[in-house]
């Protein structure tokens, strides 16, 4: 009789036996000899060995991973506007306030008709700068020179210290 070995990385998808669901975090398993993983509340996850994303078979919505973290691949820019302005919202609630934010390089396009713009009867020095939510905006590097931009969507520069007015409501100006 002959046997055969079996290894067992090679029967589970590209990110091992079990991710963490992109929208709940919550622990889901691979399905074995598949490149899916199946979320109980939020459904099937396909894995692309070959573009290392993972694919949410119902929206269409994709993400990659980055130090153990999933970032969500936007296609809209209202996609990352509202998660920006979320993490905006997060920050205000933690006791900080923004002071910049930084966008990767791949949105400068998606993101650019977005941009508040200085105005030519605006004497403010700092309204050449274009701004997002009322805060500067700065492009990331080139992925070559820094490779987390390739999948991370944006960095928020914060301070510490209550704000005296909540700037962030402008959601879809």
């Amino acid at each position: 009789m002959t046997q055969f070995s079996i290894d067992p990385p090679l029967n589970y998808p590209i990110f091992g036996p079990e991710i963490q669901c992109p929208h709940c975090c919550q622990t889901i398993p691979a399905l074995t000899l598949t490149d899916t993983y199946l979320c109980p509340r939020h459904g099937a996850f396909e894995a692309d060995p070959n573009t290392g994303k993972l694919f949410h078979l119902y929206s269409g919505r994709h993400w990659r991973l980055w130090n153990h973290e999933w970032y969500r691949q936007h296609t809209h820019a209202d996609g990352i506007r509202f998660e920006i302005n979320e993490a905006l919202d997060q920050f205000y609630t933690q006791g900080y306030q923004a002071t910049r934010v930084i966008i990767a390089q791949r949105y400068r396009d998606l993101i650019s008709a977005y941009l508040e713009r200085s105005t030519p009867w605006r004497a403010n020095s700092d309204s050449c700068q274009p701004k997002l939510y009322g805060l500067p905006i700065k492009f990331s590097p080139d992925p070559k020179d820094e490779p987390c931009w390739e999948i991370i969507n944006f960095k928020l520069e914060k301070e510490k210290g209550e704000l005296v007015r909540y700037p962030y409501f402008r959601l879809f100006e």
